[in-house]
């Protein structure tokens, strides 16, 4: 029989063309949970353009086309400004314009913030890098509070559904983006040995930046929330890229940084020499001033964990349905369903928990959910963020040789899989953040324990696991030692509580008798006998 080589068989079609809200069914019914089947309708149109081949092909290409630093122009004056390929303005036009930036912050819908978290996580899975302006600009609104007339100033340009790129002065421009400058080569996530000097200028709440910035993502956004040492101590600032009067702040990009994950978002060491800034709240609270920022990217790195996970396991269940070896289809493997239905499961956790915090943001004047956000938001962050990268590890290799090229997309996600576990507090910060909320907030672990009750009775592995964590949380010795510990268990006992309550009973008794029981062998493809593999493999799989 003649071959014909130029032919390619038994490869899996690109994942394109289906909608990547509609198929992802645990996040249409966490919304539908915690907001409605409107707001689902009004997810669709982003569902079927995050799904196209368009969106595939600018995703890849944002990142085979590296962002370039302009420290110049032709004359050989100071510009630093930074040139992105077109795809990335494509997908960051389309985030805009969806509204996943600052705009739930001015809507009166009483689930803005379900649907934006809904969107995304959707969206994200396009292309990871342009989340991070996109996030940054969420995460500056609360904090820009602190400040009424700051505050009334940037909110409507922050919030703005309309995407205008360039360095231009605010007051001329249909929309804005935001950023955050807080971690110093010195010292990282101890922000609190800043040495950037902050010195009062003439007029009131105006001052001059002398310093650096270790970390600064999106270089080219319109304005940024820096940390620096006034006379009062560790104070938080305003720093715009244009001043009020048109001319350029002096922000000198020193370099962009060579790094780990996403190659098409510009992350930068940035210099202040006399650059002018706003004071944004009391000297000295400039730790409490920006928290809230800090907690709104911290929602945003479970949210984009969360997509990471959803991405790669669509992926995969894509794969091996179109792909056959050792005499059938891949999915028709129990071994595969296994590995496949076990990376099913993790996705689904994740997203039922992300959309949970997202509901307790739109119920901010709820003292329960207050409270429930102050400890789940720890947790979260450090649980689903430190399982991605050893999900996504696995989702790849269900590819085999084919998840190892570039043009799978998948080694994109794996670069990216460990970055929203070292974001806004590594393991340990959050993990240490727990111990703060419980000891400092009782009524956040009065919020874990209701939460969590609400399942008990359910399951005899979830009710243990439940008696395992206040039996652990009895014991005060050693807590600091314990503490990564103690957050991955509350964390996962707080997802299985969601999963019994809601998802379908495959899900949870496969949840509940791995992460919870003594079923758990420390990798994907170990889910007990009796679990229904079929049912949940089929649950994940998109169609087109």
């Amino acid at each position: 029989m003649s071959v014909d080589n130029r032919v390619a068989t038994n490869q899996a079609p690109p994942l394109v063309g289906h909608n990547v809200v509609l198929a992802d069914h645990a996040l249409v019914e966490a919304v539908e949970r915690h907001a409605s089947r409107e707001v689902v309708d009004d997810l669709v149109a982003l569902g079927v353009e995050a799904g196209s081949e368009e969106a595939r092909e600018h995703g890849l290409t944002a990142n085979r086309f590296e962002p370039e630093l302009v420290p110049f122009d032709r004359y050989g004056n100071r510009v630093d400004e930074v040139r992105f390929h077109p795809s990335y303005h494509w997908l960051m036009e389309r985030a805009v314009g969806h509204g996943l930036q600052a705009a739930p912050w001015v809507s009166d819908s009483p689930h803005a913030h379900v649907r934006r978290a809904a969107g995304f996580v959707a969206w994200s899975q396009t292309e990871p890098g342009h989340a991070c302006p996109i996030s940054m600009t969420y995460a500056a609104v609360p904090a820009l509070r602190a400040d009424d007339a700051i505050a009334k100033e940037w909110t409507p340009h922050l919030a703005a559904t309309s995407y205008d790129f360039g360095v231009r002065a605010v007051s001329g421009k249909t929309g804005a983006l935001a950023g955050m400058g807080m971690t110093e080569k010195q010292g990282g996530s101890d922000v609190r040995t800043n040495v950037t000097e902050a010195r009062p200028a003439a007029a009131e709440g105006e001052y001059t930046l002398h310093g650096h910035k270790w970390f600064t993502s999106a270089p080219m956004n319109d304005v940024f929330l820096v940390l620096a040492q006034a006379p009062g101590g560790l104070t938080c600032f305003l720093v715009p890229r244009v001043l009020p009067d048109g001319t350029r702040n002096r922000l000198d990009v020193m370099r962009l940084k060579d790094k780990l994950g996403n190659r098409s978002n510009a992350s930068s060491e940035l210099e202040f020499q006399g650059t002018w800034a706003q004071r944004l709240g009391d000297e000295g609270r400039g730790v409490r001033t920006i928290i809230e920022m800090v907690a709104a990217t911290r929602l945003d790195t479970v949210l984009g964990s969360t997509a990471l996970m959803r991405r790669a396991v669509a992926e995969a269940s894509w794969h091996v349905a179109h792909r056959s070896a050792f005499g059938g289809v891949l999915a028709d493997k129990p071994l595969m369903q296994n590995v496949v239905a076990d990376l099913a499961v993790e996705a689904e956790a994740a997203t039922a928990l992300s959309i949970r915090l997202a509901a307790a943001v739109d119920a901010a004047d709820d003292p329960h959910e207050q409270a429930f956000r102050r400890i789940a938001l720890p947790l979260s962050k450090f649980w689903v963020c430190k399982r991605t990268p050893m999900m996504v590890a696995e989702a790849l290799e269900c590819l085999g040789g084919n998840g190892y090229v570039e043009e799978s997309v998948m080694p994109l996600l794996f670069r990216e899989s460990p970055l929203n576990s070292i974001w806004e507090g590594s393991g340990n910060v959050n993990a240490l953040d727990v111990l703060r909320a419980l000891s400092r907030e009782p009524e956040a672990l009065d919020a874990w324990i209701v939460e969590v009750g609400r399942a008990r009775g359910a399951d005899p592995l979830l009710d243990r696991a439940i008696e395992g964590v206040l039996e652990q949380l009895a014991d005060t010795s050693d807590l600091e030692m314990r503490a990564r510990r103690l957050a991955g268990q509350m964390a996962a006992v707080l997802q299985g509580a969601l999963l019994v309550r809601y998802a379908p009973a495959a899900v949870a008794d496969a949840f509940c008798a791995t992460r919870l029981g003594a079923e758990y062998g420390g990798t994907m493809g170990m889910l007990p006998r009796g679990v229904d593999l079929r049912a949940i493999v089929e649950r994940t799989t998109p169609t087109v």
